[in-house]
């Protein structure tokens, strides 16, 4: 489609803000930069009364906020599940260790995890063994 050329008359302040965020919007040129907030202009106009319209933007870029945050977890979460697998079968590797023995342990580390949180501290799995 064809383009029409259009004279149009602004603020000083207002050119320079385009000037200074047309690139930043991923546009090639201000013209770009300026028809692209006309047409989200318009839009919000036809649809000021309707939630609908701006509704579905922010839903699917909270989905997609939530699901980067979720697969950067899920990894996170390998890589401690990883650590934690080489950490007890070093353990278990040094240590003779019976059947009930591990029992109350699991017992106990569950009771603790509880009670903390879940934010283990080193330190106090230290002391708590040296006591």
């Amino acid at each position: 489609m064809a383009k029409k050329r259009m004279t149009i008359y602004m603020k000083p302040e207002i050119e320079k803000e385009i000037e200074f965020l047309y690139k930043d919007d991923n546009c090639a040129s201000k013209t770009e930069f300026i028809e692209k907030a006309v047409k989200f202009y318009l839009g919000y106009l036809k649809e000021e009364n309707n939630i609908n319209y701006i509704s579905p933007m922010i839903t699917e870029t909270v989905k997609a906020q939530i699901k980067g945050t979720e697969q950067r977890l899920a990894r996170l979460m390998f890589k401690v599940a990883v650590e934690l697998a080489k950490l007890s079968n070093i353990s278990a590797a040094v240590n003779e260790v019976d059947d009930e023995t591990l029992r109350k342990l699991h017992e106990m580390c569950v009771v603790e995890v509880r009670r903390i949180n879940g934010i283990i501290d080193f330190e106090d799995a230290f002391e708590y063994q040296q006591s």
